[in-house]
């Protein structure tokens, strides 16, 4: 039983691991895919979470993905417009509204870098069968949850945080 338990733990140490380092190669991915299209990582987020919508979002839908403030996501809606990446187009379901719309040029650009990996991607998810890839799907699905409440517990000590590290700062200042 013992045995069982350490080889439990040690199991779940390397699935930490594993995970944190998924995240580290999209990170590179991500920066590698910036460069190629001539972006900062903030504005291939926008982009990014556009060409995930079928290239059109509002405002705030694309302010909520990339967690942004309202100013400055319009201000990333501002850059992508002025690069060419984006266009505000007027809501025709409720004319108060702009929905952002990514241009042709920059969705065929990143229709050109993601496409070969989602392809990649789908012939080695092909090979485990469909139980394996619910289990998958479901483990996922609950790290996404569990992170997003993680986020939200992390943005409500936000006050607690910024007083920390005013000390740690101002110690830092006073030492030689």
């Amino acid at each position: 039983m013992r045995q069982k338990e350490k080889g439990s733990k040690e199991l779940v140490e390397r699935l930490y691991a594993a995970i944190r380092e998924v995240g580290k190669q999209g990170e590179l991915t991500r920066e590698v895919i910036a460069e190629l299209l001539g972006l900062n990582k903030t504005d291939l987020a926008g982009v990014d979470f556009l060409y995930s919508r079928d290239g059109v979002c509002t405002a705030g839908e694309l302010a909520k993905a990339t967690g942004l403030t309202s100013g400055s996501t319009t201000a990333l809606i501002d850059r992508l417009q002025e690069a060419g990446y984006a266009v505000r187009e007027a809501d025709p379901v409720d004319r108060r509204r702009q929905l952002v719309r990514l241009s042709d040029r920059a969705h065929a650009g990143c229709q050109a870098l993601y496409e070969p990996i989602r392809k990649d991607l789908f012939h080695f998810w092909s090979k485990y069968s469909v139980q394996e890839l619910q289990l998958i799907e479901s483990f996922l699905i609950e790290g996404i949850q569990f992170h997003e409440k993680s986020l939200e517990h992390l943005r409500s000590s936000q006050p607690h945080f910024r007083k920390t590290k005013e000390k740690f700062s101002s110690k830092a200042r006073k030492q030689p």
